[in-house]
């Protein structure tokens, strides 16, 4: 099991936070900066606790049909299939919804019955009321930085969840992640990571992300590949955070600097 289990490098008490909330069927809101670890951190917590994991990337059309499920036309008949989310509580899984700020407001009404003591998931269109087992985890997430009012929890769904705050692992702790995840050995992962920090520390530009941490991962994979560092950084760091031309080359510029 331990061979299979998804690589993540802790950076605070993440870990025995998630084991407490999950013990005591608490569910769990995480919240954080896109590329920074979130999803990754779930895979690892669902493989090192023997938990199925059931994930949901939230969009716009997302529905509370697709969480729970609905019936469908199967050689000539009428079946009921069960979406991911009542998978994950008939089996005593983990379900993870990404970005769940993401999804139409009627999928957190569907989340509120399993966020109390109650722990049911009625299915109206069965009329069925699933009982979620001990071993059931409900764990969503979102980027608050980048929601704006019109997309955001409500308070009264927020109040829910307990809650862990992620961001980007210190300067040590990302070097060791990028050289685990590419293969591309320390040394060269330390100017990238110093890179990743001045970019991310610009004032005078003003992005709507910042260099993520998978961001440095997908360069150092190209680096590890062969690539020129500098063509590596282009591709990776540059060209995904913006199209404007003129903040392009600002951002060049920084690369330049690091890589000659």
């Amino acid at each position: 099991m331990l061979a299979e289990m998804p690589f993540y490098r802790p950076v605070g008490n993440e870990c025995i936070l998630f084991e407490i909330t999950y013990r005591q069927r608490l569910p769990l809101l995480i919240k954080g900066p896109t590329g920074c670890g979130k999803t990754r951190f779930i895979s690892h917590m669902a493989a090192r606790l023997g938990r199925s994991l059931h994930t949901v990337s939230c969009h716009d059309d997302l529905t509370a049909a697709d969480l729970t499920g609905r019936y469908l036309l199967k050689g000539g008949e009428t079946v009921w299939m069960d979406g991911p989310l009542t998978r994950a509580v008939r089996e005593g899984g983990i379900c993870y919804l990404d970005e769940v700020v993401e999804a139409r407001k009627d999928v957190t009404v569907v989340l509120h019955p399993l966020t109390d003591d109650r722990r049911i998931l009625p299915l109206e269109r069965t009329g069925e009321i699933l009982q979620a087992p001990d071993e059931f985890m409900l764990v969503v997430s979102y980027n608050p930085g980048y929601q704006n009012i019109l997309k955001s929890l409500k308070p009264s769904t927020r109040q829910r969840f307990v809650s862990i705050s992620f961001d980007f692992p210190p300067a040590e702790t990302e070097i060791e992640i990028i050289a685990a995840e590419s293969g591309l050995p320390v040394k060269q992962c330390i100017p990238l990571v110093n890179l990743a920090k001045r970019l991310r520390e610009l004032k005078e530009i003003d992005l709507e992300e910042v260099v993520s941490t998978r961001l440095l991962v997908y360069c150092a994979i190209l680096m590890k590949s062969g690539l020129d560092p500098f063509q590596a950084a282009e591709t990776a760091l540059v060209e995904p955070l913006c199209d404007d031309v003129e903040v392009k080359q600002g951002l060049l510029e920084l690369v330049r600097a690091t890589y000659g």
